[in-house]
């Protein structure tokens, strides 16, 4: 079943806050230097394009708003990505370039309306590793709903430097740029085509930073994991990578039609005053308006590129044959459900919810999540959906990881995130945030949002890191010193991620404490 709908501007605010981004600007620079002191300058990398500039720090190099694909404009937008324009002289790599078009959500991530943004940011190991090819790639997809995000957000340098892995973070087309569906365009989820020119790329170029392009992991957050299971599915994204890491969007979550999302675009094209001449048009028309005429819309499965439900691709065994590391957070819809509802939720309006949601079944639903056994009631509605009914639930998770685990030559590792002090997206509940949606994010991505890592929670993030790096290095997730993560063959396999007070790293049933054999009973 779907998520409940968010409704009203601020729960629209809510789906556009999953990641937040930064800030942007960078230009082409001035002509390469010649090496210095008989040593060839690190910052320095020839890329298939053209040569470009980074910076390091001792610890890691890093190069920001390298083009991977032509800018996706006038006649470019909506097609295709295609290929990049070399370029004379030295490309300044220092800083990142544009985001793509999105409307700024009030947390740092400003509105822009500039479709020129088919770029990445590559993080690599400083030293002696750098220096030699074959480090593993792991290539992070972001979220944001597919409405915001920017790959410059992610600070990579604690992957690189304690996993000595390298790490690309990517742009890609977001709303109506990498998502419209027409029946006159010829072409949908261009945004997925521009995530596999991205991996495209990184197999051209990996070498030149110290990667082995044989030896790369995809991994994203909440719409970043529906677009990781979504690569996963894709005949198109066959041999672009070894391993996937899906976190918080359950590769068995269903997706759009193409036939659904044809129909939605041609009322959105009527809509911006495009029912005519409708391709020129709705290529001519601003960006702006396109933007804000734009009501949602994601990944649809038809065509070439995704021909099959990532789930289905996956249980068929049609899928790409790649090792899977998924999971979630525990507290997943403490997030949306305080936006829905409100804070201030009555015991009343708690039993109204569940009603209208279940039906019949309501009454056992109710006895089971009784609405005096949680702080308040909208933590007890959270509770149920961050259980059940929502593509981040556990229980939805859980389907994935049978799923998966029963497909061949795929190796599967499951994962919940249970750390209920750590900072929230968006500070709704007070002490009661817990685990919410992206709470994991800042222990992968240092200073990401909230106010950093307690001692506890840096040791936590040390084994996080350490798991998810060796894991792209291995396709097994493991750290010296931390307990050990056993293939996933049963609910019981779960590795839940937690502080020392409240449990520690430790392997649990996660699908009991969902209460996911009465939810696939209630169907």
């Amino acid at each position: 079943m779907p998520s409940p709908r968010p409704r009203g501007p601020l729960a629209r605010f809510a789906l556009a806050t999953l990641s937040l981004v930064a800030l942007v600007g960078a230009t082409l620079a001035a002509p390469a230097p010649a090496m210095s002191a008989g040593h060839p300058d690190s910052t320095l990398v020839r890329v298939t394009d053209g040569t470009i500039r980074g910076t390091a720090d001792g610890a890691a190099r890093t190069f920001q708003g390298i083009p991977y694909a032509a800018p996706p404009v006038g006649e470019l937008r909506f097609r295709a990505p295609q290929p990049v324009d070399r370029w004379q002289g030295t490309l300044d790599a220092t800083a990142p370039r544009s985001q793509c078009a999105q409307l700024g959500n009030g947390t740092g991530n400003p509105t822009t309306f500039d479709e020129d943004c088919l770029y990445l940011n590559v993080t690599t190991p400083a030293g002696r590793s750098a220096r030699n090819a074959g480090l593993p790639v792991m290539v992070w997809i972001h979220g944001g709903s597919f409405l915001t995000g920017n790959g410059a957000t992610y600070d990579a340098s604690k992957l690189a430097t304690q996993g000595d892995v390298v790490v690309v973070t990517i742009n890609y087309r977001l709303g109506p740029f990498g998502f419209l569906a027409h029946p006159a365009l010829g072409t949908s989820n261009a945004a997925l085509l521009d995530q596999q020119a991205a991996l495209r790329w990184v197999r051209r170029n990996a070498r030149a930073f110290g990667g082995n392009p044989r030896n790369v992991t995809v991994f994203g957050e909440s719409a970043g994991s529906a677009s990781v299971c979504a690569n996963v599915a894709s005949p198109s994204a066959r041999g672009l990578f070894q391993r996937a890491i899906a976190q918080s969007y359950s590769c068995t979550a269903g997706l759009a039609s193409l036939a659904t999302a044809q129909a939605a675009g041609t009322s959105y094209a009527t809509a911006v005053g495009c029912a005519d001449d409708t391709v020129a048009c709705l290529r001519t028309t601003d960006a702006e308006t396109l933007l804000r005429a734009w009501t949602g819309g994601a990944l649809a499965v038809g065509g070439t590129a995704l021909p099959q439900e990532p789930g289905d691709a996956i249980a068929s065994g049609t899928a790409n044959r790649v090792d899977l590391m998924h999971g979630n957070t525990l507290d997943e819809n403490r997030l949306f459900i305080p936006l829905q509802y409100g804070t201030a939720l009555t015991a009343a309006q708690y039993t109204g919810a569940i009603m209208a949601r279940f039906g019949p079944a309501g009454d056992g639903v109710l006895a089971r999540y009784p609405v005096d056994a949680y702080a308040s009631p909208v933590i007890a509605l959270s509770t149920v959906f961050s259980d059940y009914g929502s593509p981040l639930s556990t229980c939805t998770h859980v389907d994935a990881y049978e799923v998966a685990s029963a497909s061949r030559g795929a190796h599967v590792f499951a994962y919940q995130f249970q750390d209920r002090t750590a900072d929230p997206l968006i500070p709704l509940l007070g002490t009661q945030n817990g685990a919410a949606h992206a709470t994991e994010l800042p222990f992968l991505f240092p200073g990401l949002f909230g106010d950093g890592l307690s001692p506890e929670q840096e040791r936590l993030s040390d084994a996080m890191v350490a798991y998810w790096t060796s894991f792209a290095a291995h396709g097994r997730p493991y750290g010296k010193g931390l307990p050990h993560w056993q293939e996933y063959d049963g609910a019981s396999d779960v590795l839940a991620l937690d502080l020392p007070a409240t449990g520690g790293i430790r392997t649990e049933d996660v699908a009991a404490a969902a209460h996911c054999g009465y939810w696939s009973q209630l169907g």
